[in-house]
């Protein structure tokens, strides 16, 4: 067993079964052996691709939008350009590279990260860098510096950590992670007693069979909160891509990944990729409860064709060598249509009351 596994394991041990939230959070973010902390897990050669990993046009087309709603604003000087979980620094660099065709947005923007892992800040140093723009890293949104922002974030809320709860024959009750008899296993459990039932959505609370399983994404909506309250105070709009489900549902969603193939999720703590379908309806919740106002969610596919994609692609294939143009094509296609991460990857936008932005404001 790893390193993490006892670090865990004794965690129980001492204080008996942990939350599923404490359990990703170990997982993912112990300060040593999490997984972020210690590998790059993106690209063909780590555990999962992402939407900037698979095209330019992706991060361009973010970088379009950023500009857009920067001029809107009244081109305020200067203007944070936030990204959260920027990955390898792909998105941004490709981003930056559209947005700075605007001269006056590349002379005010100031460029902040919010990421935890020493390995992949190294990784957007490198790719930022060709963007002539050295970033600000911090550890979490609330330390970026005052002002107007724009705010990115691309399959950040599903790495997240979750609580679950399952309703058992006399209320519901949080899923929690144990021992097995022996000691040596991590197994799901369910607390001895009651959870708060105001935690789960009115319309799940009673109408839920047992056996079902609500998955609450309370550090997601700490995180919405911030952002949102943040852009309705200073100005600024936010824009978030992730794969998840527009209403509130019952399901167990989360799943661990490892080199692009789905793992036990209990097996290998710190080795494998956790995540969670995203709940809009929460993150909206959160964001309106802060003061802002979110449109979408709209499949991903949709967003992306209305903002340009498809004439992006075409431009780029005239202009590719022999041998690129159907990797161009492919690589548009997997990225908007439905089959494949147009329906599924969702996309929302957090903005001040009455502030329309692109697709939904042209």
């Amino acid at each position: 067993m790893s390193a993490l596994f006892d670090i865990i394991k004794a965690e129980i041990s001492a204080d008996g079964p942990i939350t599923v939230a404490r359990y990703m959070e170990l997982a993912l973010g112990h300060a040593e052996h999490g997984y972020y902390k210690k590998q790059d897990p993106f690209g063909e050669d780590g555990d999962f691709v992402t939407a900037p990993e698979i095209s330019q046009m992706f991060g361009e087309m973010i970088g379009l939008w950023m500009a857009v709603v920067w001029q809107a604003m009244g081109q305020p000087d200067p203007i944070n350009v936030v990204e959260v979980g920027p990955g390898r620094g792909t998105l941004m660099a490709d981003a930056l590279r559209a947005a700075y065709a605007m001269e006056e947005f590349d002379d005010a923007a100031r460029l902040w990260l919010i990421e935890t892992s020493p390995a992949l800040r190294e990784k957007q140093k490198r790719a930022l860098a060709q963007a002539m723009m050295m970033p600000a890293w911090r550890e979490t949104f609330t330390e970026v510096g005052s002002g107007p922002s724009i705010v990115i974030g691309n399959e950040f809320f599903d790495a997240l950590p979750i609580r679950q709860f399952e309703r058992a024959n006399d209320g519901w009750r949080e899923r929690l992670v144990g021992l097995d008899e022996d000691g040596d296993q991590f197994e799901f459990t369910l607390s001895k007693d009651l959870a708060d039932s105001t935690l789960i959505p009115d319309d799940l609370r009673d109408s839920t069979p047992p056996g079902g399983i609500f998955e609450l994404q309370q550090a997601a909506c700490e995180v919405m909160r911030d952002i949102a309250q943040r852009v309705v105070e200073s100005g600024g709009a936010a824009l978030f891509f992730d794969y998840g489900h527009g209403e509130h549902g019952v399901g167990e969603t989360l799943q661990a990944v490892k080199k692009h193939q789905f793992a036990d999720v209990l097996k290998t703590p710190g080795d494998a990729d956790l995540t969670a379908h995203v709940d809009f309806a929460q993150l909206m919740i959160a964001a309106r409860e802060a003061g802002a106002e979110v449109l979408g969610p709209v499949p991903q596919g949709a967003f992306l064709d209305r903002l340009g994609m498809r004439h992006r692609a075409d431009m780029l294939m005239l202009n590719a060598g022999e041998g690129h143009t159907a990797e161009i094509d492919a690589a548009y296609k997997r990225l908007t249509e439905a089959d494949q991460m147009g329906v599924l990857f969702k996309v929302i936008a957090v903005v001040p009351p009455g502030f329309g932005v692109p697709p939904w404001a042209e």
